[in-house]
């Protein structure tokens, strides 16, 4: 049976706070031998795989298994919940629950051959040994020859198409093989399926990376739309918009995603903040902050130090830590930012506890807090703090590097830190070798971007050292991989000045003005391009 998902829910609207006919997900289409009222559950469940949406996915398929205990692709749905490819590998008790609804949905019984090979393919990960890369390999591979398969099977392209982005996310490849193909397959298919959520959400994953961001821009601008139900398709067109300096449409994204996801965790009865909240509050914190808009920013700030409690998750993690930095940072406040720590509520979460490596960012922000404002003492301890963790970070396979992200942090902050002790080419070297080492490293989803780029930082650097014209060439490269960065904008601008190029110094303030133009009046870098605006228009 096959039926549209928007128009095929139960009665579950109220506990949801959705519309009445059920939650709009989009419209996905997917044979199945259940029952009708598990078939519709089931085609629910995918609505919600298809937009991450994993805990409410699970729910759906579990419901659809207790409706028709024949219904094997319910079962496989619930193990597909509990993969979740583009995030961190499953834990430990995911994993067991996946394998074991994997287990239940061979048992099920009646089943087609198509969804019995569905069955047979997610086997391949959850049957394929302890190395969590070669699992996703072996998923790719069967997921592959299933399409080919049932080449008249959507789903099973789709499908194909997000284990392609999963695997691209295990190498770096400077092609984007994978994910050009995976884009490839899903722009074929969204010529029949346009409202399909999965092609749209795929289609940004796909092209999340600088060189390819702006192939996503159709699909980003569609998404939400596609998915309105869905806060993580809220907030994920944001990444394409970010990876674009595209801030106003960032921040309606991500001010709609934490609303959808506050709406959910109180619907739900959850305790504290979902993690979903807290990934919106990042981003939005983020394009806040590129716009000049600070009090948008420090409330977004107070109202993180008001939570209590999250769930313990590497977003939750790397949420609570990065907010304050980028704040405090970019806002240039450095014996704040030196002096910072984690408020009680904050600093105790399990989050962190789990994921020790997302206090990088606090030391971070300690150590070039401390760095520029002369506290050299303070800055050692932190540069220190921060070799301490690097060190501690295990790496297992397929997973993603965190450990070089504190490098980097710790490169940027050691390279502050020798410029303070008057080391100068030491500082030069240490902050080349972090740009390049940035440069080489691609960003976790997580975050919407560096703290504080390395190349932006080495652009810093070299103004300080007197040296404009190669501060100039760092800025404009930094502004390729992070476009319309107030940072970047300002020191290009600064930088064209001080070089003696006025025309190149007027585009880079001028582009930084209409970037600000609903920022703060006050902000130094605004007041600074608006007087270099107003000398340029009287010669």
């Amino acid at each position: 049976m096959s039926v549209i998902l928007a128009a095929a829910m139960l009665a579950d609207a109220g506990a949801e706070h959705v519309h009445a006919r059920g939650p709009q997900l989009g419209k996905v289409s997917f044979q199945t031998s259940c029952s009708a009222e598990a078939d519709a559950l089931v085609q629910r469940g995918l609505g919600w795989l298809h937009s991450f949406e994993y805990q409410r996915a699970e729910a759906s398929f579990s419901e659809a298994a207790a409706a028709d205990p024949s219904c094997a692709i319910a079962s496989w749905g619930a193990a597909m919940s509990y993969y979740h490819p583009l995030w961190a590998a499953p834990t430990p008790d995911e994993f067991q629950k996946g394998a074991a609804a994997l287990t239940k949905a061979r048992s099920a019984g009646a089943a087609s051959p198509r969804e019995q090979d569905y069955v047979g393919a997610l086997g391949a990960f959850y049957g394929g040994g302890s190395d969590h890369k070669a699992r996703v390999l072996a998923y790719e591979k069967a997921m592959e020859q299933l399409s080919r398969r049932y080449p008249d099977d959507r789903e099973a392209a789709v499908f194909h198409a997000l284990a392609l982005i999963a695997a691209g996310t295990l190498d770096s490849d400077p092609e984007y093989a994978r994910e050009k193909r995976a884009g490839a397959i899903l722009n074929a298919v969204m010529k029949d399926q346009p409202d399909h959520p999965g092609v749209a959400h795929y289609l940004i994953h796909s092209f999340d990376y600088p060189a390819l961001a702006d192939l996503a821009l159709p699909a980003a601008r569609r998404y939400a739309t596609i998915a309105p139900d869905s806060a993580h398709a809220q907030h994920m067109p944001s990444h394409i918009f970010t990876r674009l300096g595209l801030w106003d449409e960032a921040i309606r994204s991500n001010r709609a995603a934490e609303a959808a996801a506050k709406a959910w965790g109180k619907a739900s009865g959850m305790s504290g903040a979902w993690d979903q909240q807290l990934h919106a509050m990042d981003y939005l914190t983020y394009a806040y902050l590129q716009t000049g808009r600070d009090s948008d920013a420090e409330a977004v700030f107070a109202e993180l130090k008001a939570l209590t409690a999250a769930n313990p998750t590497p977003t939750t993690a790397y949420a609570v830590t990065s907010i304050p930095a980028r704040v405090l940072l970019e806002r240039r406040r450095w014996s704040e930012a030196a002096a910072f720590a984690l408020p009680a509520s904050l600093g105790g979460m399990e989050a962190l506890a789990k994921h020790k490596w997302a206090l990088a960012n606090v030391r971070f922000a300690n150590a070039v807090g401390a760095a520029r404002g002369g506290d050299i003492a303070r800055a050692r301890t932190a540069v220190a703090g921060l070799g301490e963790i690097e060190a501690s970070v295990v790496v297992g396979a397929g997973e993603y590097d965190w450990r070089k992200q504190v490098a980097i942090e710790r490169q940027v902050a050691e390279a502050w830190l020798a410029f303070a002790e008057g080391r100068k080419d030491d500082a030069l070297g240490i902050m080349r070798a972090a740009a390049d080492l940035d440069d080489a490293t691609e960003k976790h989803p997580v975050t919407p971007g560096a703290i504080l780029p390395a190349r932006e930082q080495l652009g810093e650097l070299l103004l300080e050292l007197g040296r404009p014209e190669e501060a100039l060439a760092a800025y404009e490269a930094s502004l390729k991989r992070a476009p319309r960065r107030l940072g970047a904008l300002y020191g290009a601008g600064r930088a064209a000045r001080l070089a003696g190029e006025p025309d190149r110094a007027g585009r880079y303030f001028a582009e930084l003005l209409e970037t600000t133009k609903a920022g703060d009046a006050s902000r130094a870098e605004i007041r600074e391009a608006k007087a270099f605006a107003a000398q340029t228009a009287q010669r």
